[in-house]
C-alpha cells in the first residue's frame, strides 16, 4: 500500500488494484482537485467531493464496503461547529487489507467514545489533521486521538504550508512534531508493508505531491 499527500486532508492511497482518494476537493484551498485520479473517493464530509468520471465509487458516510479486496468501514463522528454554531456530522474511516489497516480522521471532535475506538479497531497507520483554530483538530486534540488509537505510524495533514490558502490560518507542522515527540521521517511516498512497521510510534511527514 502506497500513500501520497496532496494537501489539505487529501491523501492518495494505492493498492495493487485500487486507487483511493480521500477528501479530494482542494480547489477551495487553492490546489488542484484530485477527483479524476482514483477509482474510489472517500469523504470525511460530503462537501469535500470532487468532480469525477463515470464508474467512480463515492463513499460519504457510515457503513461497510468491500472494493477489490479492500474493506472500508465508515464510523460516524461529530465535526466542528458551522457558521450557525451547530455541530456538523463527519465520518472517520478504517481501510483494511489482509495485513494492513489505516484509519482516516477528518475534522472531528478530539474525544472518541469507546464504541468509536472499537469500530476503528487495531490500526497500523493513522492519518490525522492537525491545523486547529476551530477548523479542525489542533495539535493537542490530534495527540489525544493518537494516544487513544495507538497506531504504529501517524501521518499529519492539514497544516500551514506555502501555496495553500486555508479559510482560517492553520498551525505549522513543527508544533505538532514537537508536542507528539515521536521520531520523524520525511518521504514523498510512504510504502506500507506488513512486518516493516516497527515497534514504536513514528511520524511520517509526506512531502506534498502534485
Amino acid at each position: 500500500m502506497d500513500i501520497e499527500y496532496k494537501g489539505g486532508n487529501c491523501v492518495l492511497i494505492n493498492t495493487k488494484k485500487l486507487a483511493i482518494v480521500v477528501d479530494p476537493r482542494l480547489s477551495n484551498i487553492g490546489l488542484k482537485d484530485q477527483g479524476e485520479r482514483a477509482h474510489v473517493q472517500i469523504l470525511t464530509q460530503p462537501n469535500l467531493v470532487a468532480p469525477h468520471g463515470e464508474g467512480v465509487l463515492v463513499i460519504d458516510g457510515p457503513g461497510e464496503y468491500e472494493v477489490e479486496n479492500v474493506s472500508i468501514k465508515g464510523v460516524p463522528a461529530l465535526a466542528y461547529l458551522d457558521a450557525k454554531g451547530s455541530l456538523l456530522e463527519a465520518t472517520m474511516y478504517r481501510l483494511s487489507t489482509i495485513d494492513l489497516s489505516v484509519a482516516i480522521i477528518g475534522h472531528v471532535q478530539p474525544t472518541l467514545t469507546e464504541e468509536q475506538l472499537e469500530d476503528l479497531g487495531v490500526i497500523d497507520a493513522l492519518i490525522v489533521p492537525i491545523g486547529g483554530n476551530g477548523f479542525t483538530l489542533d495539535t493537542t486534540g490530534a495527540v489525544q486521538i493518537i494516544k487513544a488509537i495507538d497506531p504504529k505510524i501517524v501521518i499529519p495533514t492539514h497544516y500551514a504550508e506555502q501555496g495553500v490558502s486555508y479559510e482560517v490560518p492553520q498551525a505549522p507542522l513543527d508544533t505538532f512534531i514537537k508536542e507528539l515527540g515521536a521520531p520523524q521521517e520525511e518521504v514523498t511516498k510512504l510504502k506500507l508493508k506488513a512486518g516493516q512497521l516497527g515497534e514504536s510510534l513514528t511520524t511520517q511527514v509526506l512531502r506534498r505531491t502534485l
